[in-house]
């Protein structure tokens, strides 16, 4: 069992009650008399709550980002709290849990010690982690998960191996490919930037000349930015990973209009651009996110050994062919050693990753056979084109779980939970309930 801790916390807000948990959890669930790290829960209520409600765990996406902060009844929250008790839950290593950045890492010792550290950091460690949160706040009794992006990934870990734990669960754009490597996701993935590069610039013409100018200037004079990274073309194309996102495509073009100023040393890229972008290519509040995300795909041993950036290879028109005439694309979710460069927060951790890139003896993540025979209510909403999880991977998976029910939608991008005004979850509650 996870020990509590005591003096528990509440405020309120508008319409909200928020009360901290913190819970102390095995570092190694499979060695509980070790050593225990710390994780944070938020509980969300409505102010008048019953008591008996069910409850609701929240598994954010990521990998590496802490559980949404709520400001009032906002999105899709205020949908399911008429019917649950909601627990925002910080993944290990994520927000006010025992946190996991290049300030805390080198506690642990060298880099061969970090990423012994984390590589208890993956999606059955969070399973086993909800597991005890569970036996402590519901008495034992199955919850709800509703999880986004990774956290769908986690959802469909916990029907693998600890289906008695769950009274239904709700997915939003995160049904994994059960048996698909790094690999063969950045293979099916790069064509998706593409397609999603060339629906931005139909979008908005004129901006096809200013990324190929913003690239041109880049090649010639690598700029830092103001928090220290070093923008290089290919650092600037990993901006498309706004185009995944509901309003991401109209951010994208209005930081690319203000690209650049004039100075007494020629056009330079604005100090506006330039803290726009690093804000959306820093990761010093989430370096698990670069330092894990393949290894969400690791299963059966395999290395995935800089996957993004070996399989970019077989997609040369994502090189400098802009200097040739050709299209200027953006990427989206790909992690590439020469991050470990450019990004300061990541730097100190390069040798670290290097070794989880390397690592063999990844467990497995899912169990097929079980999931064949699944006897808990599951719903998913599947983006269609989603740029980050690939949608043939989700609709094979989604087949192959018994008694899921689907919603495959183009209403939406990939963060349509956080931006549909609680209708993604209004529809998968219905779903899973059969009201649909």
């Amino acid at each position: 069992m996870p020990k509590a801790a005591a003096g528990k916390t509440s405020v309120r807000q508008p319409g909200l009650v928020l009360t901290d948990h913190v819970f102390d959890v095995p570092l190694d669930h499979g060695a509980p008399d070790g050593e225990r790290i710390r994780l944070y829960g938020r509980e969300v209520a409505a102010t008048r709550a019953r008591e008996d409600l069910p409850w609701l765990v929240f598994l954010q996406g990521g990998p590496g980002s802490a559980a949404p902060r709520p400001v009032g009844r906002a999105h899709w929250l205020d949908r399911v709290l008429d019917d649950y008790r909601v627990l925002l839950l910080d993944q290990r290593g994520t927000g006010r849990s025992t946190p996991a950045t290049r300030q805390t890492l080198p506690l642990r010792g060298g880099p061969e010690a970090q990423a012994e550290y984390l590589a208890h950091f993956r999606a059955a460690a969070i399973v086993r982690d909800c597991e005890l949160v569970r036996a402590e706040l519901t008495g034992g009794r199955p919850w709800t998960v509703l999880g986004q992006s990774f956290g769908g990934f986690c959802a469909v870990s916990y029907l693998s191996y600890a289906p008695e734990g769950l009274a239904e669960v709700l997915i939003t754009g995160g049904l994994p490919g059960l048996d698909a490597d790094a690999d063969a996701v950045y293979r099916a993935a790069y064509p998706r930037m593409e397609r999603k590069t060339h629906a931005h610039y139909a979008r908005y013409p004129g901006d096809e000349a200013a990324a190929r100018r913003i690239a041109e200037h880049l090649a010639g004079r690598e700029e830092v930015l103001a928090d220290g990274t070093l923008l290089t073309p290919e650092a600037f194309q990993q901006l498309g990973i706004l185009l995944g996102t509901g309003d991401g495509s109209h951010r994208l073009h209005y930081m690319l209009e203000s690209a650049f100023v004039p100075t007494v040393a020629g056009p330079r890229l604005s100090d506006e651009f330039g803290e726009q972008a690093a804000a959306v290519l820093s990761h010093a509040a989430n370096p698990l996110y670069a330092l894990l995300h393949e290894a969400t795909y690791a299963q059966d041993g395999h290395v995935t050994h800089w996957a993004a950036e070996r399989v970019r290879g077989e997609f040369p028109e994502f090189d400098r062919h802009f200097a040739t005439g050709g299209p200027f694309l953006f990427t989206g979710e790909t992690v590439h050693p020469w991050m470990f460069r450019t990004h300061p927060a990541l730097r100190p951790l390069r040798r670290t990753a290097e070794l989880l890139a390397e690592r063999k003896g990844w467990g497995p993540l899912y169990d097929p056979e079980r999931l064949a025979r699944n006897e808990v209510p599951v719903a998913a909403a599947i983006y269609h084109d989603d740029l980050y999880v690939d949608t043939a991977d989700s609709l094979r998976t989604a087949r192959a779980i018994r008694g899921l029910r689907t919603w495959v939608t183009d209403e939406f991008e990939h963060d349509g939970v956080r931006t549909g005004d609680g209708a993604v979850a209004d529809r998968l509650l219905r779903l899973v309930r059969d009201e649909a």
